[in-house]
């Protein structure tokens, strides 16, 4: 019997562990096949909100906020850089030199659900950003990324250059702090079970079968 599940898959768009995360979420959900059929929101998160327009330097910003070392970045990147391989993602390691604010980008993506085309965004986002390298908080950027997987350039221009859908990505992203979300990815399933981290396809798979076998 194929189950309905609602997955709320909370991320932001300069998360390594978020893009990987989800490419592991999308094969275990393929590999159930028609014993499921699921819906996957993508809601708000900002590692960074308070990153100014100019964005910084990846290596100044990991000192800083976590206390590594320039070597241990390298490891750090390295490990993503080969996960994301093994889930058939490629990390441009060489092309991102900078954390930017993803604000603009939630915003975009919270339209983008209205319009249907939330998840290709979201992918768009993220290989602009972790394969090519580019700037999500630029906004001739983001026209271009909303373009080119459908969504009307002169609606998402007119989005950015006002405050539309401010107020709601605040709203969502309060709500998800005040559930306890403080970082990502968190997969929420049902409004009720959370895998949080960028697990493997076959922990993903694991507990949507334990999810699916209770509905």
């Amino acid at each position: 019997m194929n189950k309905h599940i609602k997955i709320d898959f909370v991320s932001d768009v300069s998360c390594p562990w978020c893009i990987i995360g989800l490419k592991s979420l999308e094969s275990a959900i393929a590999n159930l096949g028609n014993e499921v059929t699921t819906e996957i929101h993508f809601q708000p998160f900002e590692l960074n909100p308070q990153m100014p327009a100019e964005g910084q330097d990846i290596n100044e910003h990991l000192a800083q906020k976590y206390g590594a070392t320039e070597e241990q970045s390298a490891r750090n990147r390295e490990a993503i850089r080969a996960r994301g391989e093994a889930e058939g993602f490629i990390f441009g390691m060489d092309k991102r030199a900078r954390i930017y604010n993803t604000f603009d980008a939630h915003r975009l993506l919270h339209w983008a659900e209205i319009e249907g085309k939330q998840r290709a965004l979201k992918h768009a986002l993220f290989d602009a950003y972790f394969t090519d390298g580019e700037n999500p908080s630029d906004h001739e950027t983001l026209i271009r990324i909303a373009a080119k997987v459908g969504l009307d350039s002169v609606s998402a221009r007119a989005i950015l250059k006002s405050d539309f859908y401010a107020s709601e990505v605040r709203a969502q992203e309060y709500f998800y702090q005040q559930q306890g979300i403080h970082s990502v990815p968190a997969v929420i399933i049902n409004d009720q079970h959370l895998i949080s981290g960028g697990q493997t396809s076959e922990v993903f798979e694991q507990a949507l079968r334990q999810i699916m076998a209770m509905a």
